[in-house]
């Protein structure tokens, strides 16, 4: 009987914990932290020892400061992350947070995402009063561009990704944001965005048609509006056919990954454990 309890024990310590990399969580508009913790603690329910930062930073109304302003700062919390992890670290971000957590992808090189899971994110910019109400209940889609597209709205982050199908050259001309991120519009750094984020191992874009906030949802998914207000999916898309951040090259490689799930709400992505299990955990390595 004691050498049988010896060798159980062995075979549990020579048996390796399965973990993680470790995971980045970057939360939404008007939220914080305390809005991820589920994300977190099923993480470390389901694979015990694996390390879960949350980011606690620019929450509730400072979660409208500026994109680039966010990027830059919790990008730095990110690189000090990332340099105490060599082997690597997986990203999710929700909501807003997913487009924070792009622009850190493409804007720091020296931080090592493995995989990057946008979960219901903007990542096509933002054309819908249900996700404008959110934060600006008074204001009106069709007209909220006057506001959004010049010097004082792009003090916000909402406004930094607005992107109103019927007044592109406006989008063009004031938007510092997500133009740029997405290389619609080239500069300095159009090549670092891309190098940066073809660096990626897996990208995954979730999202839904129930999502009833990002509009239209498929903008989750790099799908938009053309100016018609007929939604073009990612492949009929610029920034896909001309390979503008390496979304057609992620793709070919095999490290492109759409998901689509019916019946989620946009305030459900992050809450909902089944959500976790079958969405998130399978693609964290």
């Amino acid at each position: 009987m004691a050498l049988k309890i010896v060798l159980l024990a062995l075979t549990l310590f020579l048996v390796p914990i399965l973990t993680y990399k470790p995971v980045v969580l970057i939360h939404g508009v008007m939220t914080g932290a305390a809005s991820m913790e589920m994300i977190k603690f099923r993480i470390e329910e389901k694979h015990p020892g694996t390390i879960v930062y949350n980011v606690n930073r620019f929450e509730s109304w400072s979660s409208l400061e500026t994109m680039w302003h966010q990027v830059l700062e919790i990008g730095m919390d990110v690189a000090n992350i990332s340099a105490s992890h060599p082997e690597g670290i997986n990203l999710i971000g929700y909501s807003q947070g997913g487009l924070i957590a792009r622009g850190i992808v493409e804007t720091f090189p020296n931080v090592s995402v493995s995989t990057f899971i946008s979960l219901s994110s903007p990542q096509a910019g933002q054309y819908g009063a249900g996700f404008l109400h959110l934060v600006f209940p008074g204001l009106v889609k069709d007209t909220v561009y006057e506001l959004f597209y010049s010097r004082v709205g792009q003090h916000t982050s909402v406004g930094n990704y607005w992107n109103d199908p019927y007044h592109q050259t406006l989008y063009e001309t004031y938007s510092v944001y997500l133009p740029y991120i997405n290389n619609h519009i080239t500069s300095a750094k159009s090549d670092d965005f891309k190098n940066n984020f073809l660096k990626l191992k897996r990208l995954v874009l979730i999202g839904g048609p129930d999502d009833n906030v990002i509009t239209p949802w498929q903008s989750s998914q790099f799908g938009y509006y053309d100016a018609n207000e007929t939604v073009i999916e990612m492949k009929g898309q610029n920034i896909y056919q001309e390979d503008r951040i390496g979304l057609r090259a992620l793709d070919l490689s095999g490290r492109l990954h759409l998901v689509t799930v019916p019946g989620v709400n946009h305030f459900s992505w992050h809450m909902n454990v089944s959500v976790v299990d079958d969405y998130l955990l399978p693609f964290l390595d």
